[in-house]
């Protein structure tokens, strides 16, 4: 039975898969479903956490919209993510950016990556 479960996996993992890292601002184009019609909107912000392997990886973005922050949790994999696309590279020294809840205006920010 384990091995069925695998091979159903394995199915639905993306041939590309985006390459990014916490801290780093992306930019995530998502299919969103209104009635009939299917359109994609754009969620741009700072990558706060990922988690999870295979099928079950996934990734928050929070940025801040009016003053609120927002937060969402997509499925790495999700047929509904269709392209998550890299702005800037953060340098952070952690797995996941919590902290950044707590945190208004630049002190929400994080440092960009030189290489």
């Amino acid at each position: 039975m384990n091995e069925i479960i695998k091979n159903i996996e394995a199915e639905q993992l993306k041939k590309e898969v985006p390459q990014f890292n916490v801290g780093d601002t992306v930019r995530v184009h998502a299919l969103i479903k209104e009635g009939n019609r299917e359109r994609i909107q754009i969620f741009e912000g700072t990558v706060l956490k990922k988690q999870g392997g295979s099928t079950r990886a996934t990734f928050t973005v929070r940025k801040a919209s009016n003053g609120v922050g927002v937060e969402k949790t997509w499925p790495l994999h999700s047929p509904h993510v269709k392209e998550v696309e890299v702005i800037r590279r953060g340098k952070v020294r952690r797995a996941k950016l919590n902290y950044l809840r707590d945190r208004v205006g630049k002190a929400a920010k994080v440092k960009e990556l030189v290489k």
